[in-house]
């Protein structure tokens, strides 16, 4: 049975009360689905490569190539070697099987949408993106199977939009909406926004670049505005903010393992207060300009096993810690000490003073009450954490938060449906729960002007005491 949705407005306050009863009856995946599993596969008798990744720039200029290297150790190969393919942003990881077997696999790294272009053109069997799939892509790829699918669409890792500044430039903080404004050249001058007086200079990804996506999506369009033709664009993160670095008037944006030898900025959204791009704050997403990095393939091509692998050897504690090496935030559950603030209500404050939050956010599909695929597999790893920790009866609380609406309490109501959602999930595999809470629209991380704002800020927060 399908979920019904949570956030029509339209909704009379008879179908949100059915929505409570409908809410314990959608249906639950069994738990093996999320075990990662790491099958032994044999590499191709032709000397054609085991696996070929096109696309973002971020993940395939050194996180890609990491993983394809640890999932071959895994396998048992050995003089695994990462080399430069002569092509500018391409890689090829080289390696011998135990039977002695040469073998290779393909990485290029030329933006997010070459990946899907790949896969769609079959030069590439699994794509690499930091943003999520277009609807045009999905549509494009239609022939591959349901691109949005969880056996389809793998988050591998999180990672934060850093917008950074020269090291001297003595700005600290910035609005979503001022970087707009800086981006799009309405504010030209560092005096504006309250620095040195001088000359903005704007530094950018190019248009196949996911960063340049999210970066597009989160500031750009959803202030209305459009990148200056001023920007001087760049196809590497590095170069990007080895630039920015050198140049006292500087700004730019790019991936978080590129801040480099530059200094990253706190950034506010809506409401928000700002925050600075942190291990914890990105692992949360509660950092407005954090983003998911993802690898795709077709769920209709089953006969691909290398494909396979990888997947799962990202997914695995190995594989997350190999995420975490390279610079971006890992999955991995860990438990996280939140300091009160006067602005919390009492009931946070309470957590904050008592218990401990964990570093994981559970969110829902657009548009619906369903857990999305993140969210999926991070149940399993919620569950592992606190039967490690022997925390699985009566001290876990779920505290659920919403987007504004017309009646607070609808937003509260709809909030706590959201935390009972993960709770449903949790208590299949004997979590017993302290207390379940909704808050409504308090403590927002995200503009809700527009629907990316409103479905960042549609959460629930696991605490443990």
């Amino acid at each position: 049975m399908s979920c019904v949705l949570l956030d029509n407005d339209r909704d009379t306050w008879s179908r949100a009360s059915t929505l409570i009863l409908l809410g314990f009856m959608c249906y639950a995946l069994p738990w093996s689905v999320f075990a990662a599993q790491q099958p032994a596969v044999s590499p191709p008798s032709s000397s054609a490569p085991l696996l070929r990744m096109q696309g973002s720039n971020t993940i395939g200029a050194k996180l890609g190539p990491a993983l394809v290297k640890g999932m071959l150790e895994a396998q048992g190969y050995r003089a695994i070697n990462i080399q430069p393919s002569g092509v500018e942003n391409e890689q090829r990881v080289t390696a011998t099987s135990a039977k002695g077997q040469n073998v290779r696999i393909d990485i290029a790294a030329h933006g997010s949408s070459t990946g899907f272009v790949g896969l769609q053109e079959g030069s590439a069997d699994i794509a690499a993106a930091s943003r999520p799939i277009k609807d045009a892509e999905v549509a494009s790829l239609a022939g591959l199977g349901d691109m949005k699918s969880r056996d389809a669409e793998q988050v591998i890792a999180i990672d934060g939009l850093a917008i950074i500044l020269h090291p001297s430039n003595p700005i600290t903080s910035l609005r979503t909406d001022q970087l707009a404004q800086v981006f799009s050249g309405e504010i030209s001058n560092w005096s504006q926004v309250g620095g040195k007086a001088g000359e903005i200079h704007l530094y950018a990804r190019d248009d196949n670049s996911g960063t340049y996506d999210t970066f597009k999506e989160l500031v750009l369009s959803a202030n209305g505005k459009a990148l200056s033709v001023t920007a001087k664009r760049f196809e590497s993160n590095d170069k990007l903010s080895d630039t920015v670095s050198s140049d006292p008037q500087g700004i730019g944006f790019t991936g978080l393992p590129s801040i480099r030898q530059a200094k990253a900025l706190a950034i506010a959204s809506g409401e928000s207060q700002p925050m600075l791009p942190t291990q914890a704050t990105i692992a949360t997403e509660d950092y407005p300009l954090s983003r998911r990095l993802f690898l795709y393939n077709s769920p209709a091509q089953g006969n691909k096993p290398w494909v396979k692998t990888l997947v799962n050897f990202a997914h695995s504690p190995r594989g997350q810690a190999i995420v975490a090496q390279n610079g971006f935030i890992s999955q991995t559950v860990s438990a996280i000490k939140v300091s009160a603030t006067p602005d919390m209500p009492p009931a946070y404050q309470h957590l904050a003073n008592n218990a401990q939050r964990l570093s994981v956010n559970f969110r829902f599909a657009e548009g619906s009450a369903n857990l999305d695929n993140k969210a999926l597999r991070d149940l399993s790893r919620v569950f592992d954490f606190l039967s490690s920790q022997n925390k699985l009866h009566q001290n876990v609380v779920l505290v659920g938060f919403g987007d504004p609406k017309s009646d607070p309490a609808r937003a509260e109501l709809l909030s706590k449906l959201r935390a009972m959602a993960v709770r449903r999930e949790l208590a299949k595999q004997g979590v017993m729960f302290k207390d379940i809470i909704g808050l409504g629209d308090v403590l927002p991380v995200a503009a809700n002007t527009g629907e990316e704002g409103r479905i960042k800020n549609r959460r629930v927060e696991v605490w443990v005491y």
